[in-house]
């Protein structure tokens, strides 16, 4: 299985991005999906969660900013990033909790996309 995650780039402040992480393989089904982020000197945080039922979660620094939403379709989870500020400056991960064909689960990580917010 491999996500593969793409969107970021540059940016000014106020401005928006959507990140977009697409899973592929041997995928039975995809549980919970997840956005993290990592700043430089900084851990790894979570941003976002999507459940399978679309409840979502947000960490606070980015409620009402961000929108996380998914394709199960397309296997898919996207992060809609408005009103960005410099602070919103980090690579972004995406997260899967897979189902594979053998009915056991596991998690993926994808690359990482650098979004970075400045004037």
């Amino acid at each position: 299985v491999q996500l593969q995650a793409s969107g970021g780039g540059l940016v000014q402040p106020g401005g928006s991005l959507r990140l977009s992480c697409a899973a592929s393989g041997d995928i039975y089904r995809i549980n919970g999906m997840y956005w993290f982020r990592q700043a430089p000197g900084n851990q790894r945080e979570l941003v976002a969660d999507i459940t399978t039922a679309g409840i979502t979660g947000y960490v606070d620094s980015v409620k009402g900013r961000f929108t996380i939403s998914r394709d199960d379709a397309k296997n898919t989870v996207y992060l809609q990033m408005n009103s960005l500020k410099p602070e919103d400056t980090a690579v972004y991960y995406c997260r899967a909790g897979v189902v594979l064909t053998n009915m056991h689960e596991y998690n993926y990580w994808g690359q990482g996309t650098l979004v970075t917010v400045s004037s």
